[in-house]
């Protein structure tokens, strides 16, 4: 599995984690305070967008995730 699709697939659980764990009428609500999880995701996506900067991205490589599979479009 390429990095670009470890980094989109572990953005989306923690965004629907967080989203669980703040909506007052999740059965796993904990805090109203995971908004502001949600709200970081979501802003490292946009700067990685335009930056080309991923700090996921930099450690999912140093653990080795992604070797060198081809990309097919």
């Amino acid at each position: 599995m390429s990095i670009e699709r470890v980094v989109r697939m572990f953005a989306g659980v923690v965004v629907l984690l967080s989203l669980a764990l703040a909506v007052p009428s999740s059965p796993f609500f904990v805090s109203q305070g995971f908004f502001w999880l949600t709200a970081f995701v979501g802003a490292n996506l946009l700067q990685s967008a335009f930056t080309r900067f991923c700090p996921l991205e930099n450690i999912l490589r140093k653990l080795g995730v992604g070797g060198s599979e081809a990309v097919s479009t």
